[in-house]
């Protein structure tokens, strides 16, 4: 087929190389130049594990490249070229009304509008409040195109994919795929089934929606207990892992491990999409939101009093770890730039180590050179290298330990769960 993505980020650029790879013909669309050139030079302009080589492999063969999308987007595309359009656009939440943005999925959707002709499947990927398929995809083709209803397919197929794994989950994870029609279901599923090789589930758009909202609210609320018992253990001078551990040996109890908070677009922000549509029935959810976003302040507030205990004027904490997961580069909503910034106002001089990224907007630290000079250690993100430090590294130093990789380290002076 030929395909047209609309967006070249986290997930649609992995998602147009492997469409790519199944032996269609993919454009990818993107209003960044930089994101475009990169993959016309076949490359990945972000870390994704094996998706530089697959990009490179896809634009190679001839069946992958990109263009400039926005207002020109007509201009850069042939009228009625593509089959299929696939938009994989952020819809990130208002953090003040806890509502959905979703600009960029209908500015998408309004740079297409020129290019169609009938008869195209549209599938929206990107995670999306209850209804968006009809209101913020279809609504707006047939409000500017009148003599085109009826006249195209729509789908919900949201990812299921987690980046560090993004390729592999987006090939064998099950896939649901929700139509406005049964016949545009029908499409959807014939066009998953030609790379996917999990189960490709045909239901409702409505169905679709609401999975995957299910999906990430129920791993929100599961955090968020865990989260609230990190606090209850330290309350009581007891290890969190350990109670966790304990308790997992009973055979019906699946406990999840705390953090500095949750991360990511879809975990921190889908719960708010339910939320949306019955906000009057969803006391639960909004509770599990509130203790997920109060536990980066409840961090910096540990590491605050440790800070304090040295007895220095400025004492020096070194913050490890940026990104909201382990070994990715990807900082979406992550709490532990909350705890960042919660720190830079505490009179403590900061070293933040972030080994996935080049620059950020405050100077970053090699490892090495951050722990030999803090006085306050405070652990954000579990990556690799932080879990692999030599013996000794962290001598005397007092550790907030928010990701659980130092409980075991003899050399950590105290370490707060």
């Amino acid at each position: 087929m030929k395909i047209a993505t609309v967006g070249l980020g986290y997930m649609g650029l992995p998602m147009a190389a492997v469409l790519a790879r199944a032996g269609h013909t993919v454009v990818g669309i993107d209003i960044r130049p930089a994101a475009v050139d990169a993959v016309n030079a076949g490359r990945a302009d972000f870390s994704e594990v094996g998706l530089t080589e697959l990009v490179a492999e896809a634009h190679a063969t001839g069946n992958l490249k990109a263009v400039l999308g926005g207002e020109k987007l007509p201009e850069n595309l042939p009228k009625g070229w593509a089959e299929v359009y696939i938009l994989s656009l952020p819809t990130p939440v208002d953090h003040t009304t806890h509502t959905a943005d979703m600009g960029a999925v209908r500015a998408g959707v309004q740079s297409l509008i020129p290019l169609l002709q009938g008869g195209e499947l549209i599938v929206l990927e990107s995670t999306s409040p209850l209804g968006a398929t009809k209101t913020d995809v279809q609504d707006l083709v047939e409000a500017a195109r009148p003599e085109l209803k009826g006249k195209i397919d729509y789908v919900f197929c949201p990812e299921r994919a987690i980046p560090g794994n993004t390729l592999f989950e987006m090939v064998h994870n099950d896939r649901l795929v929700g139509g406005l029609t049964p016949a545009a279901t029908a499409r959807g599923v014939q066009l998953y089934q030609t790379f996917c090789k999990g189960e490709v589930i045909g239901c409702t758009a409505t169905e679709a929606e609401l999975v995957k909202l299910t999906e990430n609210a129920s791993r929100d609320v599961q955090i968020a207990f865990a989260n609230e018992l990190s606090l209850v253990c330290q309350h009581l001078g007891v290890n969190v892992r350990s109670i966790i551990a304990l308790a997992n040996r009973h055979p019906r109890v699946n406990i999840l491990q705390p953090a500095a908070g949750v991360g990511g677009h879809c975990i921190a922000v889908d719960p708010w999409f339910i939320v949306q549509a019955a906000p009057e029935l969803t006391p639960l959810l909004q509770t599990a939101r509130a203790v997920n976003d109060g536990k980066p302040q409840w961090v910096a507030e540990q590491v605050k009093k440790a800070a304090k205990a040295t007895g220095k004027a400025k004492p020096v904490v070194a913050a490890l770890g940026l990104a909201y997961k382990p070994d990715v580069d990807d900082l979406r909503e992550s709490p532990s730039i909350a705890v960042v910034e919660a720190l830079r106002t505490a009179g403590v001089e900061l070293r933040v180590v972030e080994p996935h990224l080049k620059s950020w907007n405050l100077p970053l630290s090699p490892l090495e050179q951050a722990i030999a000079e803090a006085d306050v250690v405070v652990t954000l993100t579990a990556h690799k290298a932080f879990q692999e430090l030599p013996a000794g590294a962290l001598a005397g130093k007092p550790v907030i330990d928010a990701v659980g990789i130092y409980a075991n380290r003899p050399d950590a002076l105290r370490v707060v769960m």
